[in-house]
């Protein structure tokens, strides 16, 4: 560890880490990691802030001590004295838990001490740093907008405030207090603190507070001459609560002489070590700011630039083809080599109405060209011609589409692209259909699920060490960013070759990896495969009736003014039904409901499960405010957004289907997503009768019952699942009857719902908590009903100890076809850890879950044409699978989706336990369902 020795010019640096969590998280907007979905808002925020604050300090007030302090945990000295102290405050949300070590983490890679200490908070520590720094004549800077830590301020402690870019010194704590900084313990022992539940006296604010210290120039003057007040009621106050009053001065209070474990000379500023700062920013998936570091360090020195390429790219070597007999020449090399790399340009991000305006070759690096085919004049109002007739400067349509088409159908030839699933709809409207395919994006799926994200820019970036041109460098942005047709032919040339240029080096970077990293398999005959079966759902779509979304959309907003009207009656006042704030105010401050609990900026809590937990204390108004929430929800996301999606031409929704988002396998919905509709609200069921079959048509739903429970019967090799599954009993009911001793006839429906929500948790690694809440029943009898469960099936918690054991060494999990995930956060402390470890009991029965049913879906199509059937599969939604046929071929196509389906696993898997699917044909989803 460096040191240094604090000087009269050394400048030390306090960042209040803790604070800047939660600031940051409700600051900024939700963010997740596109490859796992572990939430990491409040840490790219984190990471940003030091990044641009450390940037911004390069001249004189560069520090030369830097530390980032934490609160270690939520008790401290403080509670000793007053077991109130910070009791309302609301438990962090889920999606922050997980943040905070990895917050810790990037303090540490930014090289930037993470000091916390047990039983102080990080203002005790701030404030022990900032007077030792102070009493040694060095500058200080606390990066916090926290009013408690105003107190520390004087000519050599200042704060700063980054969010707001603020610098605070002894005028701005007058503003805010109306005393200098020396008595802002003094205002606050009278003010109290609601957020940190600090009682001071009641009745008096800051403003009272800062008048009588006026007067009487400071607390024990004021108290001592509380008789002298003239106003009767304030007196009372000052005389009657003068304990409590001298009780919230130790409360806020900052200890400085915390017994420091590293010194101030500890502190001294380093500079971060390139591997691990870029190696922490590309596992969090940050893709700016590691782009930024990296340009940083390059330039001071600290990081040589990456090693140019064998064949470094090189735009200035792209083709622009506009003449047939260059681009027949380009079709000519591509058949006698066997593969090319493929890319289409397109006027929108819709691969069912894209219009195709030019497509992109690549044979070998830097060997790639672009063909333009559909390029208008930017400047144009879309009626002109800015390439002429004579001589032609783009190949036309038509004859491009005819030459190409033989080449994109040559089984001899492989076509790789990038995410090729879009490429190949846009091809299929000109009559191509492209095969076989290798794709890049699935390539880097397969061998780094769990460890990156797979978006070419960032593979590009990582592996090539290259960053390709933005569309925004190309096209804009804003208001200003024109469609690629609009696009100049120089740029555009620059831009799509490199496109295929850089699939290309990624396939040959990529493909070699399947074979030594054992995942060949997974590859072949799961991800490849499944493409041009996605491609179809996608160009099918299914039907949706317009009408009834309609209806049930106004029958919602009339359902919801009438819910608002009632808030409106059981407040006794009108308000923004919408708006937290207001809503927080209505229930904790004016109807005085008690259990309330503020965030850190001290706002009301009101989400959905503090305004259940109040219905279900027996309170109206959350109740009419979650009743009116989930309508408003449903209208938004389903009922309006879906009749905005319906194509003008088909009468369709077409979702679009993403295979590289989750890392366990599975896929998703979006745009829109059909994946989250619900399931057990009558609300849900009606939006699902809007998906409709056409004229003479049925949908078909074929959904396998119970899967994951199946699949971690056969992993974990419980013998009483297995035999359960196999005799075809109610393996909820049998769970209850094997834990609670109770005979399945006749069993009450709730012991049955018990034991289903463990059946299910176990699969999430659910805990004590967590079922608690589920359940609505005291965490210790929650904890007792999974241990009950564990010694009655202990063969499952061996699994679990098995996996996490697996995981742990190898950093990963793998599925029983051998996809493996990996798990950044299996070997960290703290919540990471524990979120890791769920995901590793998971991941393998969902992902095998989820390759059963991909193997189901390549099947199906061959299924289908073997039978003679006209069906076609249109959706995937999880477990299940959605079909469109006649109506007198419903019996058939259930009977092939069902043998299709179960057998589905193969002798690969070796299921010790049956599969079985449930299908049914009706008019409408709902019914099908």
């Amino acid at each position: 560890m460096a040191t240094a020795p604090i000087t009269k010019d050394s400048h030390l640096y306090l960042v209040d880490a803790s604070a800047y969590i939660f600031r940051a998280f409700h600051a900024l907007p939700p963010l997740t990691r596109a490859s796992d979905g572990l939430p990491i808002g409040a840490v790219s925020g984190f990471c940003n802030m030091l990044f641009k604050l450390l940037e911004d300090l390069k001249g004189d007030d560069r520090p030369t001590h830097f530390a980032c302090i934490f609160d270690a945990s939520s008790h401290t000295f403080r509670n000793e004295l007053y077991d109130q102290y910070k009791a309302n405050r609301d438990e962090p949300p889920e999606e922050l838990r997980p943040q905070f070590p990895l917050v810790r983490r990037a303090a540490e890679a930014f090289a930037a001490h993470a000091i916390e200490m047990e039983g102080f908070e990080a203002d005790d520590l701030i404030a022990t740093y900032a007077r030792q720094a102070e009493a040694k004549g060095a500058r200080v800077t606390i990066v916090s907008s926290d009013k408690d830590l105003m107190q520390l301020v004087t000519d050599k402690i200042v704060m700063l405030d980054t969010m707001k870019n603020k610098t605070m010194g002894r005028d701005e704590v007058f503003e805010k207090f109306g005393v200098g900084p020396e008595k802002v313990v003094d205002v606050q022992s009278l003010a109290g603190d609601s957020v940190d539940n600090v009682p001071g006296a009641p009745g008096i604010g800051v403003k009272t507070a800062a008048t009588l210290l006026g007067e009487y120039g400071d607390l024990d003057t004021l108290l001592a001459r509380a008789e002298e007040i003239k106003q009767p009621k304030r007196r009372e106050t000052l005389i009657n609560f003068a304990d409590q009053i001298r009780l919230s001065r130790d409360l806020v209070t900052l200890k400085d002489d915390v017994p420091l474990e590293t010194t101030l000379e500890d502190l001294a500023v380093q500079d971060p070590e390139p591997d691990t700062l870029l190696g922490f920013l590309e596992e969090m998936e940050f893709k700016t700011i590691t782009r930024r570091v990296r340009e940083m360090m390059e330039k001071e020195g600290a990081l040589e630039a990456a090693p140019p390429a064998e064949d470094p790219i090189d735009r200035t070597k792209y083709a622009c083809v506009r003449d047939f007999k260059e681009l027949e020449d380009w079709i000519d090399r591509a058949a006698k080599q066997g593969f090319v790399a493929v890319d289409t340009e397109t006027d929108s991000l819709d691969s069912v109405t894209a219009n195709l305006v030019g497509v992109s070759l690549a044979l070998a690096p830097n060997e790639a060209c672009y063909i333009p085919l559909a390029h208008v004049d930017p400047n144009d109002a879309g009626d002109g011609d800015m390439f002429g007739a004579d001589p032609p400067r783009q190949v036309r349509m038509k004859d491009a589409i005819k030459a190409l088409k033989p080449l994109l159908e040559n089984d001899a030839v492989l076509k790789i692209g990038q995410n090729i699933k879009y490429d190949l709809n846009i091809f299929a409207q000109h009559g191509i259909h492209v095969a076989p395919v290798d794709d890049t994006m699935l390539l880097s799926y397969v061998l780094n699920a769990g460890k990156h994200g797979h978006g070419m820019d960032l593979l590009s970036e990582k592996y090539l060490g290259h960053t390709p041109l933005s569309f925004k460098e190309v096209a804009g942005s804003g208001k200003s960013q024109v469609t690629f047709d609009r696009v100049a032919l120089d740029k555009a040339t620059d831009y799509a070759a490199e496109d295929a240029d850089v699939t290309l080096r990624l396939w040959q970077t990529f493909k070699p990896l399947l074979h030594t990293e054992k995942v060949t398999t997974v590859y072949e005959t799961e991800e490849r495969p499944l493409v041009p079966v996605l491609a179809a759902m996608e160009r099918e779509g299914i039907k949706v009736d317009r009408d009834k979304l309609s209806r049930l959309s106004s029958d919602f907003s009339q359902r919801m003014a009438a819910l608002e009207a009632e808030a409106h009656e059981q407040a006794g006042e009108e308000f923004n039904i919408g708006s937290p704030k207001q809503l927080g105010e209505i229930l904790f401050d004016k109807m005085g409901i008690e259990g309330g609990k503020k965030t850190k900026t001290g706002a009301w809590v009101t989400d959905a499960d503090v305004l259940e937990g109040l219905a279900a204390a027996g309170h109206d108004l959350p109740r009419t405010i979650v009743d009116w929430r989930t309508l408003s929800k449903l209208r938004s996301t389903y009922t309006e957004a879906l009749q905005a999606a319906i194509n003008k031409e088909t009468g369709r929704v077409h979702t679009s289907f993403s295979m590289a988002v989750a890392q366990t396998g599975r896929l998703s919905s979006s745009d829109p997503n059909l994946q989250n509709i619900p399931v057990r609200t009558e609300e849900g069921r009606k939006i699902r009768e809007a998906f409709i079959a056409d004229k003479g048509n049925v949908l078909v739903s074929a959904d396998y019952s119970q899967i994951e429970l199946r699949v971690l019967a056969h992993m974990a090799d419980i013998d009483a699942l297995k035999s359960a599954f196999k005799e075809g009993l109610d393996i909820h009911a049998m769970t209850a009857s094997e834990m609670f001793g109770v005979p399945i006839e006749g069993m009450d429906p709730m012991v049955r719902r018990q034991a289903k929500a463990i059946n299910f948790g176990i699969i999430y690694g659910i805990s004590g908590f967590g079922l608690a809440r589920q359940l609505g029943i005291p965490q210790s009898e929650a904890a007792d009903y999974i241990k009950t469960y564990f010694k009655r099936f202990p063969g499952i918690r061996a699994y679990m100890d098995e996996t996490k054991a697996f995981a742990k060494e190898h950093g990963f999990v793998q599925t029983a076809f051998g996809r493996k995930v990996h798990l950044a956060g299996i070997k960290s402390k703290g919540p990471q850890k524990a979120f890791a470890e769920r995901q590793a009991i998971n991941a393998p029965i969902q992902g095998s879950a989820a390759d059963i049913i991909k193997r189901a879906m390549i099947r199906m199509p061959e299924a289908l044409a073997k039978a003679k059937l006209k069906a076609r599969m249109l959706l995937q939604v999880h477990d299940e699978l959605i079909f469109e046929c006649p109506e007198k071929e419903a019996e058939k196509l259930i009977k092939v989706a069902k043998e299709t389906m179960q057998s589905a696993a193969g002798p690969k898997m070796d299921l010790s336990v049956p599969l079985e699917v449930d299908a049914r044909a009706a008019a409408n989803w709902a019914d099908a369902h």
